[in-house]
C-alpha cells in the first residue's frame, strides 16, 4: 500500500501581501506530476487546507483544480482529508456522503455526539486491510460530549481528550493502521516550547494545545499536519510532512516535499521523502547595500542590511526592487553596544517630583504632598 502524505496547503495564502496564487497552482502541478508516476493507492491531506476559513472564491477554484489534476494523475487512488485549524469544517463536510462514493473523503468535524467515531477508512492490498484513522482539528470543547469532563465539570485538557478519543476506537493492533490528524504533538520527553516553530501558525498561551506523541504509537504510521517544518516526532512512523511551499519568510531555506511512505507487511514501512522545487523560493539575504545588490533574482527575498554608516541613498529602495522584483521586506541591522566607561551624572538627572508633576497635571496641594511622600517613602527603601 503506497501513500502521499500532504499538509498544510494553505491556499489562499498572501506571504506578506504577496499573492502566492501562481505558486501553489505551480506546486500542486508538480505534486500531480508525482502522483502520475509514483501511483499511490492514498493521497492523504491532514489539514489547513485553506489559509482562512472563509477562503476566496479564488482559493476554492485552486483547490477544485488541485483535486481534479490529482483524481486525473492518479485515478484509482482514495483521496482523503480533514479539517486543520485555519479550516471550516462544516465547509469541508459539504456532499461528504456523495463524494465518498467517489473515493474522495472530506473529513471536517470529529465525533461531537454520542455513538460517533472517527471516520475509518478501509483500504486493502495484497497483504490485507489498511485502517485509515481520519481525525480533523479538535478543541476539547468541540468533543466535550463525546470525551466528557473532569469530576468538577472543567474541559479535559487537549492531552487527555486526545487520549480517550483514540483509546475509545477499537483498534486492532494485529492490522496495519495509519493515523490522519491536525495537532501540535511533541515527541516524549521534550517540552513543548523547544519544538522549532513557524511565524504563521498559530499557538496558544503556554503551549496548553501540546499532545505527547507516544500515544500514536499504536499506529503503523501517523500522517500529521499543524507543523509547517517536516520533521519526525520522536519516531521515523510518526511525522509532520510540513507546508508543500515555504508560506512565511521563516521557512526560508527548508526543503518541501511529498512525504512517500509504503506499507508492506505489518511492521514495514518505508518512507522516501519526494523533493519539491518552488516556482520562487523565499530567501533572506544579508549583507552591506552593495553586496546585497549584486544577489539579484526572482524569488520572494527579504532584505537585511548591515551597513553600519547611515545610508543616505535616495533611490535604495528602488534600487533594491529593481534587483528583487519580489521583494519582500527591507530590514536594518543595528548594533547597538553599551558604553560601560560613560559615568552617569545622577545630579543631572531629572527631579522626580518635578516629573510626576508634569506627567500628572491639575494636582493640588493636598494630592502633590501625597506625591511627595510617596517618593520620600520610595527613595528611604532604596
Amino acid at each position: 500500500m503506497r501513500l502521499f502524505h500532504l499538509s498544510d496547503l494553505h491556499i489562499g495564502l498572501k506571504l506578506l501581501n504577496w499573492d502566492m496564487r501562481e505558486d501553489q497552482e505551480y506546486i500542486f502541478g508538480q505534486i500531480a506530476a508525482l502522483a502520475a508516476e509514483k501511483r499511490p493507492d492514498a493521497i492523504v491531506i491532514a489539514g489547513d487546507i485553506y489559509d482562512k476559513s472563509a477562503p476566496s472564491a479564488e482559493a476554492v477554484e485552486v483547490f477544485d483544480r488541485f483535486v481534479v489534476k490529482l483524481r486525473e494523475a492518479a485515478p484509482e487512488a482514495a483521496v482523503m482529508m480533514i479539517s486543520g485549524n485555519h479550516d471550516s469544517p462544516s465547509r469541508l463536510d459539504c456532499f461528504r456522503s456523495v463524494l465518498a462514493g467517489e473515493r474522495l473523503y472530506t473529513i471536517g468535524k470529529p465525533p461531537v455526539q454520542d455513538g460517533e467515531f472517527m471516520e475509518k477508512i478501509v483500504l486493502r492490498d495484497a497483504y490485507g486491510k489498511v485502517n485509515f484513522y481520519l481525525l480533523p482539528f479538535v478543541r476539547p470543547s468541540m468533543v466535550r460530549t463525546v470525551v466528557g469532563t473532569k469530576e468538577d465539570g472543567s474541559f479535559l485538557s487537549y492531552q487527555e481528550t486526545m487520549e480517550k478519543l483514540i483509546g475509545r476506537e477499537k483498534i486492532d493492533t494485529g492490522e496495519r493502521n495509519v493515523f490522519v490528524s491536525h495537532q501540535f504533538y511533541v515527541p516524549e520527553g521534550v517540552e513543548a516550547k523547544d519544538v522549532e516553530r513557524m511565524d504563521t501558525e498559530v499557538r496558544t498561551v503556554g503551549n496548553v494545545d501540546a499532545v505527547g506523541a507516544g500515544l500514536l504509537s499504536v499506529f503503523d504510521y501517523a500522517a500529521l499536519g499543524h507543523i509547517h517544518k517536516p520533521m519526525k516526532v520522536g519516531s521515523e512512523r510518526i511525522r509532520y510532512c510540513g507546508t508543500p511551499l515555504a508560506v512565511s519568510v521563516s521557512e526560508a531555506g527548508q526543503e518541501k516535499g511529498v512525504v512517500m511512505v509504503d506499507l508492506q507487511e505489518k511492521g514495514t514501512v518505508h518512507i522516501t521523502k519526494l523533493p519539491l522545487k518552488p516556482l520562487r523560493e523565499v530567501r533572506v539575504i544579508k549583507g552591506e547595500l552593495a553586496e546585497v545588490l549584486e544577489f539579484r533574482c526572482e524569488d520572494y527575498v527579504t532584505v537585511i542590511l548591515t551597513d553600519r554608516a547611515d545610508l543616505d541613498v535616495i533611490d535604495m529602495r528602488e534600487r533594491l526592487r529593481l534587483a528583487f522584483p519580489n521583494l519582500l521586506e527591507i530590514r536594518r541591522e543595528t548594533k547597538k553596544t553599551a558604553d560601560y566607561e560613560r559615568e552617569i551624572d545622577t545630579e543631572a538627572l531629572p527631579d522626580p517630583f518635578a516629573l510626576c508633576c508634569l506627567f500628572l497635571k491639575d494636582m493640588d496641594e493636598q494630592d502633590q504632598a501625597v506625591m511627595q511622600d510617596v517618593i520620600n517613602v520610595v527613595k528611604g527603601a532604596l
